[in-house]
Protein backbone atom coordinates (compact mmCIF):
# COMPACT_ATOMS: atom_id res chain seq x y z
CA UNK A 1 0.00 0.00 0.00
CA UNK A 2 1.40 3.38 -1.04
CA UNK A 3 1.75 5.87 1.80
CA UNK A 4 2.34 9.54 1.13
CA UNK A 5 4.23 11.43 3.82
CA UNK A 6 2.82 14.60 5.37
CA UNK A 7 5.50 16.83 3.90
CA UNK A 8 4.82 15.58 0.37
CA UNK A 9 1.07 15.80 0.84
CA UNK A 10 1.42 19.41 1.97
CA UNK A 11 3.62 20.17 -1.02
CA UNK A 12 1.21 18.60 -3.53
CA UNK A 13 -1.87 20.23 -1.98
CA UNK A 14 -0.18 23.62 -2.08
CA UNK A 15 0.87 23.10 -5.69
CA UNK A 16 -2.70 22.12 -6.60
CA UNK A 17 -4.04 25.27 -4.95
CA UNK A 18 -1.48 27.41 -6.79
CA UNK A 19 -2.37 25.90 -10.15
CA UNK A 20 -6.03 26.59 -9.43
CA UNK A 21 -5.21 30.20 -8.53
CA UNK A 22 -3.16 30.57 -11.71
CA UNK A 23 -6.04 29.18 -13.77
CA UNK A 24 -8.72 31.48 -12.35
CA UNK A 25 -6.42 34.47 -11.89
CA UNK A 26 -7.26 36.13 -15.22
CA UNK A 27 -10.91 36.22 -14.17
CA UNK A 28 -10.42 37.75 -10.72
CA UNK A 29 -7.17 39.72 -10.59
CA UNK A 30 -6.97 43.42 -11.54
CA UNK A 31 -5.76 44.19 -15.04
CA UNK A 32 -2.54 45.80 -13.77
CA UNK A 33 -1.26 42.33 -12.86
CA UNK A 34 -1.24 41.47 -16.57
CA UNK A 35 0.29 44.66 -17.99
CA UNK A 36 3.58 42.97 -18.92
CA UNK A 37 1.80 39.84 -20.14
CA UNK A 38 -0.40 41.90 -22.47
CA UNK A 39 2.65 43.71 -23.81
CA UNK A 40 4.55 40.45 -24.38
CA UNK A 41 1.63 38.86 -26.20
CA UNK A 42 0.65 41.83 -28.34
CA UNK A 43 4.20 42.95 -29.22
CA UNK A 44 2.86 46.36 -30.35
CA UNK A 45 6.24 47.69 -31.56
CA UNK A 46 7.27 44.46 -33.32
CA UNK A 47 10.24 43.95 -31.01
CA UNK A 48 10.64 40.17 -31.19
CA UNK A 49 14.30 39.27 -31.28
CA UNK A 50 17.19 37.48 -29.62
CA UNK A 51 18.72 40.24 -27.49
CA UNK A 52 17.21 42.00 -24.41
CA UNK A 53 14.48 40.75 -22.12
CA UNK A 54 11.32 41.96 -23.84
CA UNK A 55 12.29 40.96 -27.41
CA UNK A 56 13.56 37.53 -26.27
CA UNK A 57 10.47 36.90 -24.14
CA UNK A 58 8.18 37.93 -26.99
CA UNK A 59 10.04 35.58 -29.32
CA UNK A 60 9.85 32.73 -26.78
CA UNK A 61 6.08 32.98 -26.39
CA UNK A 62 5.63 33.39 -30.13
CA UNK A 63 7.64 30.26 -30.92
CA UNK A 64 5.97 28.18 -28.20
CA UNK A 65 2.57 29.47 -29.40
CA UNK A 66 1.68 30.40 -25.84
CA UNK A 67 1.01 33.91 -27.11
CA UNK A 68 -2.07 32.57 -28.83
CA UNK A 69 -3.84 30.84 -25.96
CA UNK A 70 -5.62 32.19 -22.87
CA UNK A 71 -3.62 33.05 -19.78
CA UNK A 72 -5.41 30.24 -17.94
CA UNK A 73 -3.90 27.74 -20.39
CA UNK A 74 -0.49 29.38 -19.97
CA UNK A 75 -0.85 28.81 -16.22
CA UNK A 76 -1.61 25.12 -16.78
CA UNK A 77 1.55 24.81 -18.87
CA UNK A 78 4.00 26.90 -16.87
CA UNK A 79 3.11 26.29 -13.23
CA UNK A 80 3.58 22.48 -13.30
CA UNK A 81 7.04 23.05 -14.79
CA UNK A 82 8.01 25.54 -12.09
CA UNK A 83 6.79 23.38 -9.23
CA UNK A 84 8.31 20.23 -10.75
CA UNK A 85 11.67 22.02 -10.57
CA UNK A 86 11.13 22.65 -6.85
CA UNK A 87 10.22 19.00 -6.39
CA UNK A 88 13.48 18.00 -8.09
CA UNK A 89 15.37 20.30 -5.75
CA UNK A 90 13.63 18.56 -2.89
CA UNK A 91 10.66 18.59 -0.55
CA UNK A 92 11.82 19.53 2.96
CA UNK A 93 11.31 16.87 5.61
CA UNK A 94 9.22 19.14 7.84
CA UNK A 95 7.45 21.06 5.09
CA UNK A 96 4.09 20.29 6.71
CA UNK A 97 5.02 21.92 10.02
CA UNK A 98 3.68 25.43 10.55
CA UNK A 99 6.95 27.37 11.01
CA UNK A 100 7.97 30.89 10.04
CA UNK A 101 10.27 29.55 7.33
CA UNK A 102 7.59 27.31 5.84
CA UNK A 103 4.98 30.08 5.90
CA UNK A 104 7.34 32.37 3.98
CA UNK A 105 7.74 29.64 1.37
CA UNK A 106 3.99 28.91 1.24
CA UNK A 107 3.42 32.60 0.47
CA UNK A 108 6.14 32.50 -2.18
CA UNK A 109 4.33 29.57 -3.84
CA UNK A 110 1.22 31.75 -4.02
CA UNK A 111 3.29 34.56 -5.53
CA UNK A 112 4.52 32.16 -8.20
CA UNK A 113 0.87 31.38 -8.95
CA UNK A 114 0.14 35.08 -9.42
CA UNK A 115 3.26 36.40 -11.14
CA UNK A 116 4.47 33.50 -13.31
CA UNK A 117 1.17 31.94 -14.37
CA UNK A 118 1.10 34.26 -17.39
CA UNK A 119 3.47 35.25 -20.19
CA UNK A 120 6.32 36.60 -18.13
CA UNK A 121 10.01 37.46 -18.25
CA UNK A 122 10.28 35.82 -14.82
CA UNK A 123 9.42 32.42 -16.29
CA UNK A 124 12.58 32.53 -18.39
CA UNK A 125 14.59 33.92 -15.46
CA UNK A 126 13.32 31.10 -13.21
CA UNK A 127 14.49 28.48 -15.72
CA UNK A 128 17.89 30.15 -16.03
CA UNK A 129 18.33 30.36 -12.26
CA UNK A 130 17.49 26.66 -12.01
CA UNK A 131 20.33 25.95 -14.46
CA UNK A 132 22.76 27.92 -12.27
CA UNK A 133 21.67 26.00 -9.17
CA UNK A 134 21.97 22.62 -10.87
CA UNK A 135 25.46 23.56 -12.07
CA UNK A 136 26.64 24.36 -8.54
CA UNK A 137 25.46 21.13 -6.92
CA UNK A 138 27.00 18.69 -9.37
CA UNK A 139 29.34 16.05 -7.97
CA UNK A 140 32.58 14.66 -9.41
CA UNK A 141 33.62 18.01 -10.92
CA UNK A 142 35.94 20.63 -9.46
CA UNK A 143 33.87 23.22 -7.59
CA UNK A 144 36.08 25.97 -9.00
CA UNK A 145 35.12 24.84 -12.50
CA UNK A 146 31.44 24.73 -11.54
CA UNK A 147 31.73 28.23 -10.12
CA UNK A 148 33.37 29.45 -13.31
CA UNK A 149 30.53 27.90 -15.33
CA UNK A 150 27.99 29.64 -13.10
CA UNK A 151 29.80 32.96 -13.58
CA UNK A 152 29.83 32.39 -17.34
CA UNK A 153 26.11 31.66 -17.27
CA UNK A 154 25.43 34.95 -15.45
CA UNK A 155 27.55 36.88 -17.95
CA UNK A 156 25.80 35.26 -20.92
CA UNK A 157 22.35 35.84 -19.43
CA UNK A 158 23.28 39.44 -18.70
CA UNK A 159 24.45 40.07 -22.25
CA UNK A 160 21.48 38.35 -23.90
CA UNK A 161 18.66 39.04 -21.48
CA UNK A 162 19.07 41.26 -18.40
CA UNK A 163 22.24 43.38 -18.14
CA UNK A 164 22.26 43.67 -14.34
CA UNK A 165 22.92 39.93 -14.02
CA UNK A 166 26.45 40.67 -15.21
CA UNK A 167 27.07 42.36 -11.85
CA UNK A 168 26.16 39.29 -9.77
CA UNK A 169 29.55 37.50 -10.06
CA UNK A 170 31.43 40.69 -9.14
CA UNK A 171 29.23 41.40 -6.12
CA UNK A 172 29.50 37.75 -5.05
CA UNK A 173 33.29 37.83 -5.24
CA UNK A 174 33.27 41.00 -3.15
CA UNK A 175 31.19 39.22 -0.53
CA UNK A 176 33.40 36.11 -0.69
CA UNK A 177 36.48 38.24 0.08
CA UNK A 178 35.10 38.69 3.61
CA UNK A 179 35.61 34.98 4.32
CA UNK A 180 39.36 35.65 4.63
CA UNK A 181 38.84 38.14 7.47
CA UNK A 182 38.79 36.64 10.96
CA UNK A 183 35.93 38.32 12.80
CA UNK A 184 33.10 36.67 14.79
CA UNK A 185 30.12 37.70 12.64
CA UNK A 186 30.74 38.44 8.98
CA UNK A 187 27.20 38.72 7.63
CA UNK A 188 26.74 42.47 7.73
CA UNK A 189 30.30 43.10 6.58
CA UNK A 190 29.81 40.73 3.62
CA UNK A 191 26.60 42.48 2.56
CA UNK A 192 28.18 45.90 3.11
CA UNK A 193 31.13 44.88 0.95
CA UNK A 194 28.76 43.70 -1.78
CA UNK A 195 27.03 47.09 -1.77
CA UNK A 196 30.42 48.80 -2.00
CA UNK A 197 31.21 46.72 -5.10
CA UNK A 198 28.07 47.86 -6.95
CA UNK A 199 28.70 51.45 -5.84
CA UNK A 200 32.24 51.26 -7.24
CA UNK A 201 30.92 49.86 -10.52
CA UNK A 202 28.30 52.61 -10.73
CA UNK A 203 30.74 55.42 -9.95
CA UNK A 204 33.16 54.06 -12.53
CA UNK A 205 30.36 53.89 -15.07
CA UNK A 206 29.40 57.46 -14.20
CA UNK A 207 32.93 58.71 -14.80
CA UNK A 208 33.05 56.98 -18.18
CA UNK A 209 29.49 57.60 -19.37
CA UNK A 210 28.35 60.64 -17.41
CA UNK A 211 25.34 59.04 -15.68
CA UNK A 212 25.25 56.80 -12.64
CA UNK A 213 23.51 53.44 -12.75
CA UNK A 214 20.70 54.03 -10.26
CA UNK A 215 19.87 57.31 -12.00
CA UNK A 216 19.38 55.74 -15.42
CA UNK A 217 17.84 52.45 -14.25
CA UNK A 218 15.49 53.67 -11.50
CA UNK A 219 15.28 57.39 -10.80
CA UNK A 220 14.77 58.60 -14.37
CA UNK A 221 12.28 55.80 -15.06
CA UNK A 222 10.22 56.81 -12.05
CA UNK A 223 10.35 60.50 -12.97
CA UNK A 224 8.84 59.62 -16.34
CA UNK A 225 6.12 57.58 -14.62
CA UNK A 226 5.28 60.43 -12.27
CA UNK A 227 5.23 63.06 -15.02
CA UNK A 228 3.05 60.87 -17.23
CA UNK A 229 0.37 60.67 -14.54
CA UNK A 230 0.86 56.94 -13.88
CA UNK A 231 -1.60 56.04 -11.11
CA UNK A 232 0.38 52.98 -9.95
CA UNK A 233 3.24 54.92 -8.39
CA UNK A 234 2.34 54.68 -4.71
CA UNK A 235 5.22 52.30 -3.93
CA UNK A 236 7.89 53.78 -6.19
CA UNK A 237 11.44 53.99 -4.86
CA UNK A 238 12.95 57.48 -5.09
CA UNK A 239 16.23 58.33 -3.41
CA UNK A 240 16.13 61.20 -0.88
CA UNK A 241 19.10 62.68 -2.78
CA UNK A 242 19.00 62.74 -6.58
CA UNK A 243 21.93 60.59 -7.81
CA UNK A 244 23.57 63.06 -10.19
CA UNK A 245 26.62 63.37 -7.93
CA UNK A 246 28.93 60.73 -6.50
CA UNK A 247 27.60 61.20 -2.97
CA UNK A 248 24.01 61.22 -4.26
CA UNK A 249 24.67 57.89 -5.96
CA UNK A 250 26.13 56.40 -2.76
CA UNK A 251 23.02 57.45 -0.83
CA UNK A 252 20.78 56.18 -3.64
CA UNK A 253 22.42 52.74 -3.64
CA UNK A 254 22.15 52.24 0.11
CA UNK A 255 18.62 53.65 0.20
CA UNK A 256 17.57 51.35 -2.64
CA UNK A 257 19.07 48.28 -0.99
CA UNK A 258 17.35 48.87 2.34
CA UNK A 259 14.05 49.86 0.74
CA UNK A 260 13.92 46.69 -1.36
CA UNK A 261 15.33 44.19 1.13
CA UNK A 262 14.74 45.61 4.63
CA UNK A 263 11.77 47.81 3.80
CA UNK A 264 10.82 49.13 7.23
CA UNK A 265 10.04 52.44 5.54
CA UNK A 266 7.34 50.58 3.61
CA UNK A 267 5.29 50.30 6.81
CA UNK A 268 4.06 53.83 6.09
CA UNK A 269 1.77 52.35 3.41
CA UNK A 270 -0.68 51.24 6.09
CA UNK A 271 -3.62 51.88 3.74
CA UNK A 272 -2.22 49.49 1.10
CA UNK A 273 -2.51 45.94 2.52
CA UNK A 274 -0.66 44.37 -0.41
CA UNK A 275 2.37 46.58 0.23
CA UNK A 276 2.33 45.87 3.97
CA UNK A 277 2.12 42.14 3.18
CA UNK A 278 5.19 42.42 0.95
CA UNK A 279 7.09 44.43 3.57
CA UNK A 280 6.47 41.79 6.27
CA UNK A 281 7.27 38.92 3.89
CA UNK A 282 10.47 40.59 2.69
CA UNK A 283 11.69 41.54 6.15
CA UNK A 284 11.19 37.99 7.40
CA UNK A 285 12.82 36.47 4.32
CA UNK A 286 15.87 38.74 4.62
CA UNK A 287 16.35 37.85 8.29
CA UNK A 288 16.06 34.12 7.58
CA UNK A 289 18.57 34.33 4.74
CA UNK A 290 21.01 36.36 6.82
CA UNK A 291 20.84 33.69 9.52
CA UNK A 292 21.59 31.06 6.86
CA UNK A 293 24.47 33.12 5.53
CA UNK A 294 25.89 33.53 9.04
CA UNK A 295 25.95 29.77 9.54
CA UNK A 296 27.61 29.11 6.19
CA UNK A 297 30.26 31.79 6.78
CA UNK A 298 31.30 29.97 9.96
CA UNK A 299 32.26 26.88 7.92
CA UNK A 300 32.72 28.07 4.31
CA UNK A 301 34.31 24.84 3.06
CA UNK A 302 31.66 22.58 4.54
CA UNK A 303 28.81 24.64 3.10
CA UNK A 304 30.49 25.90 -0.05
CA UNK A 305 27.54 25.18 -2.41
CA UNK A 306 25.02 26.78 -0.05
CA UNK A 307 27.40 29.67 0.64
CA UNK A 308 27.74 30.58 -3.03
CA UNK A 309 24.03 30.17 -3.62
CA UNK A 310 23.48 32.66 -0.79
CA UNK A 311 26.11 34.99 -2.26
CA UNK A 312 24.20 34.91 -5.55
CA UNK A 313 20.91 35.60 -3.76
CA UNK A 314 22.30 38.57 -1.85
CA UNK A 315 24.17 39.81 -4.91
CA UNK A 316 20.83 39.91 -6.70
CA UNK A 317 19.25 41.68 -3.72
CA UNK A 318 22.04 44.26 -3.82
CA UNK A 319 21.61 44.77 -7.57
CA UNK A 320 17.89 45.25 -6.94
CA UNK A 321 18.74 48.26 -4.82
CA UNK A 322 20.08 49.87 -7.97
CA UNK A 323 17.38 49.13 -10.54
CA UNK A 324 14.03 48.37 -8.87
CA UNK A 325 11.49 51.14 -9.61
CA UNK A 326 8.92 50.09 -6.99
CA UNK A 327 8.10 47.48 -4.35
CA UNK A 328 5.71 45.60 -6.63
CA UNK A 329 8.43 44.99 -9.21
CA UNK A 330 10.81 44.02 -6.41
CA UNK A 331 8.71 41.10 -5.20
CA UNK A 332 8.00 39.91 -8.75
CA UNK A 333 11.70 39.85 -9.61
CA UNK A 334 12.53 37.98 -6.40
CA UNK A 335 10.12 35.24 -7.42
CA UNK A 336 12.17 34.87 -10.60
CA UNK A 337 15.17 33.71 -8.53
CA UNK A 338 13.09 31.62 -6.15
CA UNK A 339 14.93 28.30 -6.81
CA UNK A 340 18.04 29.84 -5.22
CA UNK A 341 16.03 31.18 -2.28
CA UNK A 342 14.27 27.84 -1.82
CA UNK A 343 17.56 25.94 -1.77
CA UNK A 344 19.09 28.47 0.63
CA UNK A 345 16.26 28.15 3.15
CA UNK A 346 16.37 24.34 3.23
CA UNK A 347 19.93 23.45 2.25
CA UNK A 348 20.34 21.11 5.23
CA UNK A 349 17.49 18.97 3.89
CA UNK A 350 18.77 18.30 0.43
CA UNK A 351 22.12 19.85 -0.41
CA UNK A 352 23.77 16.42 -0.61
CA UNK A 353 20.85 14.69 -2.28
CA UNK A 354 20.03 17.07 -5.11
CA UNK A 355 22.68 16.11 -7.65
CA UNK A 356 21.93 12.40 -7.13
CA UNK A 357 18.37 12.96 -8.43
CA UNK A 358 19.23 15.07 -11.47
Amino acid sequence: MYYITKNKLTFYLLVGLCILIGFIGPFILPGKYYYDANLIVSDPLKQRGWIESYPVTMMFYHLTRLSYVSYSIVALVQLPILFYILKKIGIPEKFHVFTVRNVIVYLAFLMIAVFISQPSKEFITYLFITLVLFILVQRGISFKLLLALAFGAFFAFGIIYRPYYIFIPFISIGMYAITFIKIPNKVFLAIFNGVLVIIFISLTYGVLKGDYLSMISRENVNLVRINSGDTDTNSIIMSPIYPDTWYGEVVSMFYGFFTVNLPVNGLKFIKSPQIIAFVLWQLTLSVLLMLRLSKCLQEPQKYKEALWVLFFVFAFFIAQGMFEPDLGSAVRHKIGIFPLIYFSLYYEDFRRKLSERL
